[in-house]
């Protein structure tokens, strides 16, 4: 059974290097990257992270059914690393054509939420059997400043929400602070 390790932090805060540390050993990695170029900026980001990233990892850009997409690969990884749980929940809440910011707080939010967080299940799920290690990188957006619009914050909370899952889930978790990692949970092997 595969070991579960979440990494989070803020802005810049040298989580997605310390990741890519983690399993710089590993021989046979997967890059799951969710991140979409939806402008020039994010292509920029996309590209240094491309570039610092190891060469011989296979790497899957996308945010969507990724059980499903590893159960088609049929491989088994010494490491996979999904980047960024945060960047993943933006595209699924913004992939939907018919996006109302205001129908969407008020009618669909709580299942939204309900839904990612099974969508992370099942990839754990799936990750334990095809991985040593599975390393989750997530934002922790909710130590800065209040968002301005309802949107924001609703998004802000759900966010948290889902990164307590996700650290209640883990074996370990690492929070980052100026690129600084400190372990706050590690499960006992006993």
């Amino acid at each position: 059974m595969g070991k579960v390790i979440l990494v989070t932090g803020g802005a810049r805060s040298g989580k997605s290097t310390y990741a890519e540390n983690l399993l710089n050993e590993k021989e046979h990695v997967l890059y799951i990257a969710t991140a979409v170029a939806y402008d020039e900026e994010m292509k920029e980001r996309i590209k240094l992270h491309k570039a610092q990233r190891t060469k011989e990892w296979e790497t899957l850009e996308a945010f969507d059914a990724l059980d499903h997409q590893l159960k088609e690969r049929g491989k088994r990884y010494d490491g996979i690393l999904l980047d960024c749980i945060t960047v993943m929940t933006t595209n699924l809440l913004f992939k939907r054509e018919d996006f109302d910011e205001n129908e969407f707080i008020k009618d669909f939010w709580p299942s939204f939420e309900k839904e990612v967080i099974l969508k992370l299940t099942k990839l754990m799920e799936e990750t334990r059997s095809t991985t040593e290690t599975f390393i989750m990188v997530t934002n922790e957006i909710g130590m800065g400043l209040v968002p301005e619009t309802l949107l924001s914050r609703e998004f802000r909370d759900c966010a948290g929400r889902i990164n307590q899952f996700l650290a209640r889930e883990a074996d370990e978790v690492y929070f980052l602070v100026s690129g600084i990692p400190m372990k706050i949970k590690e499960k006992n092997c006993s």
